[in-house]
């Protein structure tokens, strides 16, 4: 997967980014090259190894004909109910956050929604829970062409239901 500066990606957990700058780095007489991902919500800069961005799960934004997925996931209440541990919970949820899988991050949104209704989230689920939210709300945003706003007003509405 080749990206160009401009380009709109995916860094897992860590949400869109833009492709600010393609550079090649020497160490020690070996030159590799970087992509240079802007991530767009807090600036923060990530240089990712050309050769590793599969490893890294660096990928495309989500195309638009995919989030409609995303939304049945999250409208699905057919779930049965997470008796894990919250500590186990957490480190699953976490594992799938960090996948970069807006399916599988979608999910965990959706669970923890779930979770939220008949009993207050432990301050590690509310913190995941927001970055769930987030990382959704960006990348849907980009793949729709609409403000973030939007999106937030869309998942409400789903959750409100």
């Amino acid at each position: 997967m080749d990206f160009e500066v401009g380009d709109r990606a995916v860094y897992p957990a860590h949400g869109v980014g833009t492709i600010t700058e393609i550079e090649d780095v020497s160490f020690d007489g070996f030159t590799q090259t970087f992509y240079v991902l802007r991530i767009v919500e807090n600036g923060m800069t990530i240089r990712v190894p050309v050769g590793n961005i599969e490893t890294i799960g660096m990928r495309r934004v989500i195309a638009l004909e995919h989030v409609d997925k995303v939304y049945d996931i999250l409208r699905d209440r057919d779930v049965p109910a997470d008796n894990q541990t919250w500590n186990r919970r957490y480190r699953e949820y976490m594992n799938r956050i960090k996948t970069g899988d807006p399916l599988e991050v979608a999910k965990v949104l959706r669970d923890l929604a779930l979770l939220r209704q008949d009993k207050t989230l432990s301050f590690g689920e509310r913190k995941m829970f927001d970055q769930a939210h987030s990382l959704l709300i960006q990348e849907i945003s980009v793949a729709k062409g609409v403000p973030e706003e939007q999106v937030q007003a869309e998942l409400e509405e789903i959750f409100a239901s």
